[in-house]
C-alpha cells in the first residue's frame, strides 16, 4: 500500500480528482469527530428514550450496540494506520498513516449506525428511505471532499467502505436477530416498533 502499483494508481486517480474549493473542504468536515459523534449521539439518545417509553424488549441494545460500534473505529483504524504507513498525498504534509481514512470510517459508523437504530422507530418505508439515503449522502459527500480537497488517496476511502461495511452489517444483523428473537416470545415481548 505504501508503494507500488496501488500507490501509482491512486496517484493517477487523485491527480485527476484533487481540485481543493471550500466546498469539498465543507462536506469533508462532516466525518469530523465533533459533527458526526453528536449526530450518532442524539439518534442513541432518541432511540434508548422511544425503547424505554415504549416498554420495548431489550430496549437499551441497539443504543449500547451503536456506542460500542463507534467506539471500536480508533481502536481498528489506529492499529491499521500504524501497520500500513502509508503517506498521505502531496497535499498533505509530509506523515505516514493515512490508510484507512479515519474521517470516512468515522462519518460511515456515525452516521450509519445512527440510520440503523433509527430506522424501526421511522413510521412509513418513504421516511425510511429518505434516512437511508441521507445517511449514503453524508457518507459520500464526506469521501467526495475527502479526496477532492487532497486530504486522502482514492484507496484510503474504499478501504474505510469496506471496514464500515463490515462493521455496520454486523450491527445490522445483531439488531435483527434481537427483533425477532424478542418478537418470538410472548405477545407483550413485541411492544416495540413495528
Amino acid at each position: 500500500m505504501a508503494h507500488g502499483p496501488l500507490l501509482r494508481l491512486d496517484s493517477r486517480l487523485s491527480s485527476a480528482l484533487v481540485h481543493p474549493d471550500r466546498f469539498s473542504s465543507g462536506l469533508s468536515d462532516l466525518g469530523n469527530v465533533q459533527v458526526a459523534i453528536p449526530v450518532l449521539v442524539a439518534a442513541i439518545g432518541y432511540v434508548a428514550w422511544r425503547g424505554r417509553a415504549t416498554g420495548t424488549d431489550r430496549w437499551w441494545l441497539p443504543p449500547t450496540a451503536a456506542a460500542v460500534l463507534m467506539a471500536l473505529v480508533p481502536a481498528i483504524i489506529v492499529p491499521l494506520k500504524d501497520w500500513t504507513a502509508r503517506p498521505g498525498t502531496p497535499v498533505v504534509p509530509p506523515a505516514i498513516g493515512y490508510f484507512p481514512s479515519g474521517h470516512t470510517a468515522t462519518a460511515a459508523i456515525a452516521y450509519g449506525s445512527a440510520t440503523l437504530i433509527l430506522l424501526p422507530w421511522l413510521t412509513s418505508v418513504k421516511v425510511r428511505r429518505i434516512a437511508v439515503v441521507i445517511c449514503a449522502a453524508l457518507i459520500l459527500g464526506v469521501s467526495y471532499g475527502l479526496v477532492r480537497r487532497g486530504w486522502h488517496w482514492p484507496l484510503d476511502v474504499v478501504a474505510s467502505w469496506c471496514l464500515a461495511t463490515v462493521l455496520l452489517t454486523a450491527l445490522r444483523l445483531l439488531l435483527t436477530r434481537s427483533t425477532r428473537r424478542s418478537s418470538s416470545g410472548t405477545p407483550s415481548s413485541s411492544t416495540g416498533p413495528s
